[in-house]
């Protein structure tokens, strides 16, 4: 069966000049003459019996079913460069894994350790691009997808195999200098944690994240403690902005322990309660149920294995690592 697809000389002719918003730019941009760009575009407007362009006093203008085409079929040719680019660097051999991660899992869990996989597998070209809804794997350049939800979200993603990975608990950390500015005679009970009284802790702000708004009266409410103002303070969306916020003695803030070690060794932030929330969500590694390629499975057991050598409760020991 013949696809439905027009020539690819047309398609970049069209994506150069919808980027530039002239025939012109878009000629020197791919070496051929005005008149050409002219004759692919005409074509795939016959193609797909629609006008592209409107032609104004300074060049050409999207119409508005250009402006929806444009912005289809450029993740597309972006990917097909992408892919060939990988095809010649490899020479045919190992290949490329195109994940959508959570921005701060990619930051600072996944990245700092990525050099292992690549000395494992330098075959292996890993390229990394932030996601953080589900999504259909047909519809996207993506291969597989770490993603932090509910086993309630993860049932009802359509077409995919899923990887446990870990759960999301979540503990109260902040400044030693919010809590010793506050309560001067506050003592740590380890080098890495204070365990701050329920009248200390609602005296201190709160920094909430903007995706997760009740995050703060949930603690509260799962520790027994009533907090007048649960919802009030400062609102960012990654938990990476909490982190820097906290570390400015901004406020309190609720993260996963495995996100903010670093910061918990250098004593940038430390633990204000030894109480923490058992999050309902956990992270996945998520791929296509209908294929599943040699990459994939690697990637798979080598970050598996990192979490064997990085266990995730919260004990000193874990911190040192």
């Amino acid at each position: 069966m013949r696809r439905h697809i027009p020539s690819l000389q047309g398609l970049l002719c069209f994506e150069s000049a919808a980027k530039h918003a002239s025939y012109t730019h878009a000629s020197q941009e791919l070496c051929i003459t005005q008149s050409a760009v002219s004759r692919q575009i005409q074509q795939l407007e016959e193609f797909l019996k629609l006008e592209l362009f409107t032609r104004t006093r300074h060049g050409v203008e999207l119409t508005l079913a250009g402006q929806q085409y444009y912005s289809l079929i450029k993740p597309y040719l972006l990917g097909l460069e992408q892919s060939t680019l990988d095809i010649m660097a490899h020479k045919g051999l190992g290949g490329t894994l195109k994940l959508g991660v959570v921005p701060t899992f990619a930051t600072c869990w996944l990245l700092p350790k990525l050099h292992r996989f690549n000395e494992i597998y330098p075959e292996i070209t890993v390229h990394l691009e932030t996601s953080t809804k589900p999504f259909l794997f047909n519809e996207t350049i993506f291969d597989a997808a770490i993603y932090a939800g509910t086993p309630q979200q993860i049932a009802h993603w359509p077409g995919v195999q899923t990887h446990y990975l870990m759960k999301e608990d979540l503990i109260a950390v902040c400044s030693a200098q919010l809590i010793l500015k506050n309560f001067p005679d506050a003592q740590m009970i380890n080098q890495y944690s204070y365990d701050l009284t329920p009248e200390q802790l609602i005296q201190l702000p709160l920094l909430q994240q903007t995706t997760r708004p009740t995050i703060w009266h949930e603690w509260f409410k799962t520790h027994q403690i009533f907090h007048p103002k649960s919802y009030d303070g400062h609102r960012h969306e990654l938990f990476s902005m909490l982190a820097v916020a906290a570390k400015q003695s901004m406020g309190m803030a609720l993260i996963p322990q495995i996100l903010i070690n670093p910061e918990l060794h250098n004593k940038e932030l430390v633990i204000a309660s030894s109480k923490k929330l058992e999050g309902s969500r956990s992270y996945y590694l998520v791929h296509s149920s209908q294929e599943s390629s040699p990459l994939i499975q690697k990637f798979i057991d080598w970050i598996q294995q990192e979490l064997l050598l990085s266990p995730t409760n919260n004990n000193d020991r874990n911190i040192e690592e």
